[in-house]
Formats: C-alpha cells, structure tokens, sequence
C-alpha cells in the first residue's frame, strides 16, 4: 500500500510544481467536474486523505476550510503538514490491517482500514485525471501517470 501512496505523492508533487505557472486566477476559476477549481481539487485530495487517515488511528477530524487557502503555497503547506502524520501512520501499516472494522465519526457506517486505503489511493487517482483534463483546456503538459518509472 504505502508503495501505492507513495506513487500519488510524487505525482501531487509534479503536479504542485506546473501549476505554479498557472496564474492564480485560473487556478480558482471554476471547472466542470470535480470540487471546484483546480486548487480547490488539490486541496480536497489533501483534505479526504488526512481525513481518513486520522480516522484510521481513531483521531478526530480535523476539517480545514478552503477559504482560509486560496494560495498555492497555503495549500503546499497544508500538504507538509498533513504528510508527516501520514507517512508515520502508512509505515507501521501491516497486512494483519487489511481487514480490521473501523468507523469514522462522519459516518455510522463500519469500512475495514483496507477498504479506506484503497478507496484513499482511487480517490487521488480520479482527481488527477481531472486535473488532467483542465490542463490540457489550459494548453499546458500534463503529468505522466505512469507508476513505471517513478523507482517505486
């Protein structure tokens, strides 16, 4: 699993760093599809992931709000932070893990941690091919989604 973050956060990161070319403006325009802007998007993905996590180690929600982070490097700290606690928690993962119940205080549903770390790893993946497509509206070079190649 952790491989599988670790290929999203290479490719968030490459992602961070071309749309700083983008102008803010277009980076808060509206777009069809996905939450909102592009930042907007980003933002989610670091939300849902921390969200998920820290409901995995049975910590409560901590719900930022994207108005408080209109700015790329607001939103690349957010993702800083976020990832120590993330990357601490995905080390100790084991398989013994896969199939222990869990409930999250947003839902009264019961998920496994498996289940919530591959719906974690789709999640990422969907939104980047979003932001695929506005880049390509933006006339800009995409991001490789390749997995091969990247040394994980």
């Amino acid at each position: 699993m952790l491989r599988l973050f670790q290929y999203n956060w290479q490719v968030r990161n490459e992602w961070f760093l071309l749309i700083e070319q983008i102008p803010k403006d277009k980076l808060l325009r509206e777009r069809i599809g996905g939450v909102g802007s592009i930042l907007q998007t980003l933002f989610h993905i670091i939300d849902v992931e921390y969200s998920w996590i820290r409901g995995l180690m049975e910590m409560p929600d901590i719900k930022p709000d994207f108005k408080d982070y209109k700015e790329l490097k607001l939103v690349i700290g957010l993702l800083d932070h976020c990832r120590i606690e993330i990357q601490g928690y995905l080390k100790s993962w084991g398989n013994e893990m896969d199939n222990k119940p869990v409930t999250v205080s947003w839902s009264e549903n019961t998920y496994t941690y498996g289940e919530i770390l591959r719906h974690l790893i789709a999640h990422e993946i969907h939104h980047i091919g979003q932001l695929s497509v506005w880049a390509k509206e933006l006339d800009i070079k995409i991001v490789s989604s390749n997995f091969i190649g990247r040394g994980l």
